[in-house]
């Protein structure tokens, strides 16, 4: 497994905003948007190309294009829903699948109330999205999901992240080809699960739902 903590100072200038409690859930929008187009660039550094000839208003040359099967992108809800827009931008022929992951508030254990994703995902690239990883239960669970699908290249965006849940993540997979993008690596979770710190509830400051 990779871990790839982005340091670029438009990234970190648009999280502190992200992280003010006094940001309001339209502004927070479209700040997830606009980093996760940035970390996206990063994320997307080993898509997959196939070489082909075009002609130019001048003259034939070599390009490439995304290569066939489609990368695939999956939002775990509700939360990974407002990043999906800012790496479509990206990805605009990407496949867009949905898993719905949702974390016990007692247990913090993760279980999974929906899924719309192919069946069948071999040799398909992966790209995984959700704002937090905070315990790691919920993206150790989606990885499951896809490799049991046959994916085999998985690459995770978070906005922030817990060294517990890096961790947790990293002893799980192993070896496997997976690899995290993360806007920060912020200090700790504290007692609650929440990282610290942290930005709060990504779900509610997205929809308007936070105090």
């Amino acid at each position: 497994m990779r871990i790839h903590v982005a340091d670029h100072p438009l990234i970190t200038h648009k999280l502190t905003a992200l992280r003010d409690k006094n940001t309001p859930s339209p502004v927070f929008r479209q700040l997830v948007e606009e980093l996760v187009t940035l970390l996206a660039y990063e994320a997307t550094r080993e898509v997959k190309t196939t070489k082909v000839e075009i002609e130019t208003p001048v003259t034939k040359t070599h390009g490439v294009k995304l290569s066939h099967p489609r990368p695939i992108i999956i939002p775990i809800l509700r939360a990974g829903l407002g990043m999906l827009e800012g790496i479509v931008k990206l990805l605009p022929t990407a496949e867009v699948g949905f898993l719905g992951i949702k974390r016990n508030e007692e247990t913090l254990q993760p279980y999974t109330y929906a899924n719309r994703l192919p069946d069948d995902l071999t040799n398909r690239q992966v790209f995984i999205i959700d704002p937090m990883l905070a315990t790691g239960g919920t993206l150790i669970d989606s990885i499951d999901y896809v490799f049991e699908r046959g994916a085999t290249d998985v690459t995770c965006i978070c906005l922030i992240g817990a060294p517990e849940g890096v961790s947790a993540v990293e002893q799980h997979i192993g070896d496997k080809d997976v690899k995290i993008v993360l806007g920060a690596l912020d200090e700790k979770l504290n007692e609650h699960g929440y990282i610290v710190p942290g930005l709060g509830d990504a779900g509610d400051r997205l929809y308007g739902l936070a105090d």
